[in-house]
């Protein structure tokens, strides 16, 4: 008896099982804790903003200003506007400042005094191995990003 090349419809249904999984495994990745490149970068600049922000306000009303980061919460404030802006997506945060602005071992800030200086820092958007970089200049305080 010969029998014909070709699948059986019991390998055609293991195979496409198998790409199931595999699609549902990859696709749940954001799900499980991972943020996502987009998010990770919409952080970064919604941070660059906010500092950005901070440092127009203390060179126009000639006043210190200040944005404020919560890194456990993920939320952020600024003088200009105190009402708390929640980060996107699911990621770490580590926030680097001079120790005169850090309030508690949570919560810290970045200060702009009136003639654009600030007290420098860095805010770090992490997800695994993936990381942008939120640079303040101490002297110019330049705000840049780095991946």
């Amino acid at each position: 008896m010969k029998r014909e090349s070709g699948f059986t419809l019991l390998e055609i249904i293991v195979v496409l099982a198998i790409g199931a999984v595999i699609l549902a495994v990859v696709l749940s990745g954001p799900l499980l804790g991972k943020a996502s490149a987009a998010d990770l970068k919409a952080a970064a600049r919604t941070l660059a903003s906010g500092l950005r922000q901070a440092q127009t306000t203390a060179m126009a009303t000639r006043r210190d200003a200040v944005l404020t980061l919560d890194v456990e919460t993920r939320e952020f404030v600024t003088t200009l506007d105190p009402r708390p802006r929640k980060l996107p997506g699911n990621f770490e945060l580590k926030l680097y400042t001079a120790q005169s602005e850090v309030t508690s071992e949570k919560r810290g800030a970045i200060r702009f005094y009136p003639d654009g200086s600030s007290t420098g820092g860095r805010i770090t958007v992490a997800s695994g191995e993936r990381k942008y970089l939120v640079d303040v200049d101490w002297l110019t305080g330049r705000v840049a990003i780095t991946d």
